[in-house]
């Protein structure tokens, strides 16, 4: 409360107005008396007189620039000057130098800011005429608005190099295991090991691959190393530089592996950028079956999936383009063949942008039946005015030269189109040369007010003589390539096949998917390939259908797929649907209960053989964290008859784990797969889920047990330390620990931080914990509790709190013994000490009463 001081002249009161009416009004004070007739009891809040006043210091807060989260800081606050308004209980935030570089302002355009240094506190209302700056201490937010012609001219998002972290010296593992036990010792195993090293800006990377199989007495063992590199961002030119095994742009050529030189402009470093793109694996198992994919000859995903139609969108390539040959190996023994087109949108960049790519190196690719020729290979991409980007490049070796150029355009509402000619001299196997040229169309334009997506419309002609730098590097002018599996005879199934006198002619590929509203979605992906020489092509198509009604999901899915030189055609239809168990209760749709959270599940599907299957069963998800699904079910097949599975997978803290086991009437077999990531840093080891390409190393020492905001399944371990995989490089990522999951003996400072990771760094996201007790104490003096409003401290660790009512002041992560030190007010008599020693269980309790006496 606030009372009123007077200052008046000596005159009767119950006259005052009448005969005194020059009365001073004076200023507001708190009167002690309010809260005790002992006015002595209360310690000294003169701090409070102004009004809603805060203490100055230092204050964690979220920072917003014209309303935009720049992220978490540390700032000071001050006790506002005269010439400098308060924002918020009659303090100021100081503005440093190095805080307006990084709200991104025009210094050289301000002369008075140039001459600010450290951290002399800039008063930004006054320098920068039209800045207003707000701050809310419920939330902690500072506002800071400043005037478009005070900022430099940089994209909206843009962070500045001097924010970005290279991350912390650091080992790292990802591993991935899977295996597969049958019938008369039928086995098969993989493991997937990518290794790396952290040490300023750069990255050593090795990703390597075991396989071995067993069949009918006999087995192969057989270890790939797929590539090992070093990499580092060099910021200045906003380029990676890459040296080792790796892969070649796809702007301009198709991408291809190498063992050498890359050096290339970093799409991400510039804000509002693409930060990559996978393509969407779809296809359809008649039965439970494994899907194998491999790019470039390697191995790249493995895994097993249930009958039905499936999806595959958390592939990480080792490229960032080139086709997937995807294998699904049935459980009837008869897998299923295709190629997914992976390639790029068109190509457009802002204007002003130059974007260039420059490799040399050896031809690489995981086929013993390729040489290894040495080549070079440059690309430049420019925008220009008006929505044009002009393109070209360049690759030269000892049998190849090839030259493209080509242009794009933005059509606004018509989308975005690109067209390029590529002339190309070769001199294949055979020592035959050929001169051609090859004509590339892609479109690419999301429809919106009709929900229409076309991802991807493409299509390439080639003449006769055209022929790329991977056809001149095969040995042979014709050949198979084989399975690395053997069959129950011995033999192999076919992979591939290549007849460099059916040279490639024309290409057509797409990937458009509309939305029907409430009605569901419809999408169509696939790629026709024809040659020169035959009257074959390779085609794969997929058309699918989905929709739900009241939280009950059904599809139906088509495909076929053929591919030259391996007979047959492939024509598979699929249907499945999924219905809620919540749908049949009373109480509707709640995610704390586990049958609510179940699916029945049926599929069907029959291929141009004649062959059918179905199944019916039960899907959902366990645990507090929902990170356990579960599926069972029964089916049939034509080829084998009645057939089961049951399989469940886990994503736990330390990784994630999966098994399966699946049985036909000739057929039992058992399968299991997992996979997770190690940390070695400065500070020990930490295991952690299967980690992305950038990471965050969370650092909240004693804090065990805790949850990470977002994250499914990631906690802290019992040192406190845990790694949050798939970190977005170049841009504020949030970290942020769940304190609904702390236990009793942990506080935490502030539970959110926000980083700014480089490609490939492990950065640290520390945490300011305070292990110890909750405690309640009762500070007496003398016969009397200490005055109200006194600050406490404990002298070793820093807690402070403020006293209240009777002397009693809340504490957390208070040591179980030390000394307190309570002040009221200036000077030695306005202080006293207090030793205290609280009994080992205060740790497991959720608070702790106690009365201590301070002398």
């Amino acid at each position: 409360m606030n009372n009123p001081r007077w200052r008046f002249r000596p005159c009767a009161l119950a006259v005052m107005t009448v005969l005194c009416p020059a009365m001073v009004w004076a200023q507001s004070y708190f009167n002690p008396a309010f809260l005790s007739e002992d006015t002595a009891g209360v310690a000294d809040l003169s701090r409070f007189e102004q009004g809603h006043q805060q203490a100055p210091g230092t204050y964690r807060v979220d920072i917003w620039r014209n309303d935009e989260f720049l992220g978490a800081q540390d700032v000071r606050f001050e006790t506002a000057a005269e010439e400098t308004p308060p924002v918020a209980g009659g303090l100021s935030p100081c503005i440093t130098r190095a805080m307006l570089d990084r709200f991104g302002v025009n210094i050289s355009a301000f002369p008075d800011l140039t001459k600010a240094t450290g951290d002399t506190c800039i008063p930004l209302t006054t320098a920068i005429p039209g800045t207003e700056i707000a701050f809310n201490f419920a939330s902690l937010r500072l506002n800071v608005n400043l005037p478009q012609v005070a900022m430099q001219n940089s994209a909206r998002g843009y962070i500045p190099p001097d924010q970005w972290d290279e991350g912390i010296p650091a080992l790292l593992l990802n591993y991935s295991f899977s295996g597969n036990r049958g019938n008369d010792d039928d086995n098969s195993y993989y493991l997937n090991l990518q290794s790396g090293l952290n040490y300023g800006p750069w990255r050593l990377r090795n990703n390597g691959a075991w396989r071995y199989s067993q069949s009918n007495g006999q087995s192969q063992n057989e270890w790939q190393n797929i590539s090992t590199s070093a990499q580092r961002t060099v910021i200045p030119l906003k380029s990676e530089l890459v040296l080792g095994d790796s892969n070649t742009g796809n702007d301009v050529f198709d991408s291809l592996g190498f063992r050498g030189l890359r050096m290339y402009s970093s799409d991400s470093m510039y804000p509002d950028s693409m930060q990559g793109y996978a393509p969407t694996v779809r296809g359809i198992a008649r039965t439970p079956a494994k899907v194998v994919i491999r790019q470039n000859g390697y191995v790249i995903y493995q895994s097993y999936v249930q009958a039905g139609a499936f999806a595959i969108s958390d592939l990480n390539p080792t490229s960032s383009s080139g086709d997937l040959d995807v294998t699904v190996e049935e459980k009837d023994g008869n897998p299923q063949h295709y190629t997914v087109p992976y390639s790029t949108v068109p190509l457009l960049q802002r204007e002003g942008r130059l974007k260039y790519d420059l490799v040399a190196g050896d031809y690489r690719s995981g086929n013993d039946d390729q040489d290894t020729p040495f080549f070079t290979q440059g690309t430049m991409i420019a925008g220009l005015g008006n929505g044009y980007t002009l393109y070209g490049g360049t690759q030269l070796a000892s049998r190849y030269t090839s030259i493209a150029l080509g242009a794009g355009k933005n059509l606004g509402d018509w989308g975005a189109v690109s067209l390029d000619l590529t002339q190309a001299r070769s001199q294949l196997a055979d020592d035959s040369r050929h001169e051609g040229q090859s004509l590339r169309f892609l479109y690419a334009k999301s429809l919106n007010g009709f929900g229409t997506n076309f991802q991807l419309l493409g299509y390439r002609y080639s003449t006769k003589g055209f022929y790329t730098l991977d056809d001149v590097a095969w040995k042979t002018m014709e050949g198979y390539q084989y399975s690395d599996d053997k069959n129950d005879d011995g033999t192999s199934d076919v992979q591939s096949y290549h007849n460099l006198t059916w040279n490639k002619k024309g290409r057509f590929q797409v990937n458009i998917s509309q939305s029907l509203g409430d009605y569901g979605s419809l999408y169509v992906s696939g790629s026709e390939q024809t040659y020169w020489g035959t009257s074959d092509s390779s085609t794969w198509y997929q058309l699918g259908y989905a929709g739900g009604w009241q939280g009950v999901s059904y599809s139906v899915s088509w495909s076929w797929n053929q591919a030259v030189g391996i007979g047959g055609t492939d024509k598979l239809a699929s249907f499945n649907v999924s219905v809620p168990f919540s749908l049949f209760t009373r109480h509707g749709f709640r995610r704390d209960s586990a049958i609510d959270r179940a699916y029945a599940t049926a599929s069907a599907s029959r291929n141009s053989d004649g062959d059918t299957s179905w199944q019916t069963g039960v899907s959902g998800t366990l645990l507090e964290d929902r990170n356990l699904t579960y599926s069972v079910s029964q089916g049939h097949t034509s080829t084998n008859g009645a057939s089961g599975s049951a399989s469940a997978n886990w994503q736990a803290t330390y990784g994630t784990f999966g098994a399966g086991y699946n049985y036909s009437r000739d057929q039992h077999d058992l399968n299991w797969q997992m996979s997770g990531g190690v940390v070695g840093h400065a500070d020990g080891v930490t295991f952690s889920q299967p980690l992305g390409d950038t990471n965050v190393l969370i650092k909240a020492p004693g804090a065990s047990g805790v949850n990470i905001e977002n994250q499914t399944g990631v906690k802290t371990d019992w040192r406190g330390y845990a790694v949050m995989p798939y970190a977005t490089v170049y841009r504020y990522n949030r970290v942020a620990l769940d304190t609904n999951t702390m236990n009793n003996n942990t506080d935490i400072e502030n539970n959110v931080s926000s980083v700014v990771p480089t490609n490939g760094a492990l950065v640290r996201a520390s945490f300011d914990t305070r292990i110890g007790v909750r405690a309640l104490l009762t500070l007496m003096r003398g016969n009397q509790p200490v005055p109200f409003g006194a600050v406490v401290r404990e002298t070793e660790s820093g807690v402070t709190s403020m006293v209240g009512d009777d002397g009693q002041a809340y504490l957390s992560g208070l040591p179980l013994r030390g000394e307190l030190l309570v002040q009221w007010g200036n000077g030695a008599n306005a202080q006293c000490r207090a030793s205290y020693d609280l009994p080992e269980k205060s740790l497991q309790q959720a608070i702790t009463m106690k009365e201590i006496r301070c002398d």
